[in-house]
């Protein structure tokens, strides 16, 4: 009899969403190569490979930063749960509630986030009269060379 009670008890503190997977969601994040910067919603929070525990509750921007190379955004976006269903059968009107005040009635898409880091080739600097200033950590072996910055004599001396 106490197990039934228990039961109940339960069911009407918590939501089917809540009880099976509640307000938080792991989100494993990896890259090639590894060693990427993890921001999430403009807060930093590690390097690759790297789950992230993130609240259901909103939708989520994972950024990817390693130098040398193009940075990656992902968008994470919530969508109603299966598990919200179970609240009409067992949790009713409080089930639903609950759920929906935890986020648990949610959940975030994509679960896994895997990103191929491309390599950044250059990086380009207008300037005032229409010539670019391009610095590359690796010249292409393609490219011609015009011209080479120097050192002004006076540097040279100290």
């Amino acid at each position: 009899m106490k197990r039934i009670g228990l039961l109940i008890a339960c069911v009407v503190v918590a939501g089917c969403a809540s009880i099976i997977h509640g307000g938080s969601q792991d989100i494993g994040v990896s890259t090639s190569p590894a060693g990427a910067k993890v921001t999430v919603d403009n807060q930093s929070t590690g390097i690759t490979p790297f789950v992230a525990k993130l609240s259901r509750k909103g939708d989520h921007i994972i950024r990817l930063e390693l130098d040398g190379y193009q940075p990656a955004e992902v968008r994470l976006t919530k969508s109603v749960s299966g598990w919200v269903w179970g609240n009409l059968v067992f949790g009713g009107v409080v089930g639903i509630a609950v759920d929906a005040a935890t986020g648990a009635m949610y959940s975030l898409s994509p679960d896994q986030v895997q990103s191929a880091l491309q390599h950044q080739t250059a990086q380009a600097a207008p300037t005032r009269d229409g010539i670019y200033v391009v610095l590359v950590k690796h010249a292409d072996p393609g490219w011609v060379k015009v011209s080479q910055l120097a050192r002004a004599a006076s540097q040279v001396a100290n």
